[in-house]
């Protein structure tokens, strides 16, 4: 049986454009190619060889886009990780901090050089280095939400 591919769904590949399209506003560069149509951009981003995450503007946003790296990473399913709220990704130690970070992307458009440790679904816990938080926009400049990457982590033993 092969899996069922939400990242083709036309309301994610409409995200990915949006997550791809708001990463060149606030940097100038692009995430990833973008030849080729919507749907192939959004395979493209969710195949990519580092983590892409990104979360709505609800008061507790839940997770709405992780790609393949990022479901692999925090040990989730599409189902589960989608319905995981944001502020979950960080153990209850790191979440002020983590709201600072997020806030000071929210000031500037993005923030890169970003340094934090993370928790999978498993209690793994990984150090996040080097990665850029950009809020997600639409044409309007309206802010629909926080995206993040980065290619690099590394496993941290549990205490």
């Amino acid at each position: 049986m092969t899996p069922k591919k939400w990242w083709m769904e036309s309301s994610k590949i409409i995200w990915a454009q949006l997550l791809l399209d708001s990463f060149r506003r606030w940097t100038g560069r692009d995430l990833i190619e973008r030849s080729g149509t919507a749907g192939e951009q959004a395979a493209r981003l969710f195949a990519a060889p580092f983590v892409v995450v990104s979360h709505g503007t609800e008061p507790d946003p839940a997770l709405n886009y992780g790609n393949r790296i990022a479901l692999e990473l925090w040990e989730m399913d599409w189902e589960t990780f989608s319905s995981t709220p944001s502020r979950l990704t960080a153990e209850p130690e790191n979440r002020a901090e983590r709201e600072r970070m997020l806030a000071e992307a929210q000031a500037q458009g993005f923030i890169d050089n970003y340094r934090g440790v993370r928790i999978s679904r498993t209690g793994r816990r990984f150090l996040v280095e080097e990665a850029l938080v950009w809020n997600v926009v639409d044409e309007s400049g309206k802010k629909l939400g926080q995206a993040a990457t980065f290619a690099r982590w590394s496993f941290i033993e549990n205490r």
